[in-house]
């Protein structure tokens, strides 16, 4: 009776959302008692893939339940809101027993996975209402059990951060000093371009140098070549015509004076 009167306060958008609720549920319902049939674990994982499916339109459901709820808040007398809230609750408790239920079958087949609130990719995050709601139907055992899990999730997340921190100085550090290495080495680098370029300016000025002497030395070297050519051909032809008369006046080549004329010339007799 107190459903039939709690349906003359909902709106038609309201009882809709509430029949497709309870059609879920009593499907949920059918569904983990034929669960209970099936032997083949792959069958039974499909079979809870299919619950949860339904599971997280149930979720949905209830979320738009709730706007209907805030929507007509307004328009409704307390007693009226607190009948539908209370609904709401007790379709959350049921859909708990139902991810409760799940929960326990996903052990037995040993594949445990994330429960409804968390499951599915691109699943939205709870928001802080659902996680009051939530909490409003857990018992205190429960809720300590919950806070102490997700104590110990954000301890490990501070410590996979602090360790990430950590490894991001490490490699921070080490790039550092590679840079700084880098940085010496292009330095020594260019200092030693500097010095070959230098070095090469004196090769290039000591070779030109260089060549200028080989220049003048080869001068130097003709010309002596030439002038004992002319005093070897000068020998040669002297011994060759001693009586030759254009190398007489040459000092050491003309031919012995006569002894006689020697000594007119050494003494020269005086005039009578």
């Amino acid at each position: 009776m107190a459903n039939n009167n709690l349906d003359l306060r909902m709106n038609p958008q309201m009882e809709q959302i509430h029949g497709e609720i309870r059609d879920n549920f009593r499907s949920l319902a059918n569904g983990f008692q034929k669960l209970d049939k099936i032997k083949d674990s792959n069958r039974q994982s499909k079979q809870l893939e299919e619950l949860t499916g339904k599971m997280r339109e149930c979720k949905r459901l209830i979320k738009e339940f709730d706007r209907e709820i805030k929507d007509e808040e307004t328009r409704n007398s307390a007693e009226v809101n607190k009948q539908l809230n209370d609904e709401k609750q007790s379709m959350i408790k049921e859909l708990n027993s139902y991810v409760a239920l799940r929960k326990t079958y996903m052990s037995s087949l040993g594949n445990k996975r994330v429960e409804l609130f968390d499951m599915g990719a691109g699943a939205s995050e709870p928001t802080a209402e659902e996680n009051v709601q939530m909490a409003s139907a857990m018992s205190n055992q429960e809720l300590v059990n919950a806070g102490m899990k997700t104590m110990d999730e954000t301890d490990q997340a501070i410590e996979r951060s602090k360790q990430v921190v950590h490894q991001t100085i490490e490699v921070g550090t080490q790039t550092a000093t590679t840079l700084k290495g880098q940085t010496d080495q292009m330095g020594r680098i260019v200092n030693e371009l500097d010095t070959i370029q230098f070095s090469l300016k004196k090769a290039s000025q000591l070779v030109k140098e260089i060549g200028r002497q080989v220049a003048t030395d080869k001068c130097i070297m003709l010309f002596l070549f030439l002038i004992v050519c002319g005093v070897i051909a000068i020998i040669v032809v002297k011994i060759v015509n001693p009586n030759n008369k254009s190398i007489r006046d040459i000092p050491g080549l003309a031919p012995p004076a006569p002894a006689g004329r020697r000594l007119l010339q050494l003494y020269p007799t005086a005039p009578f």
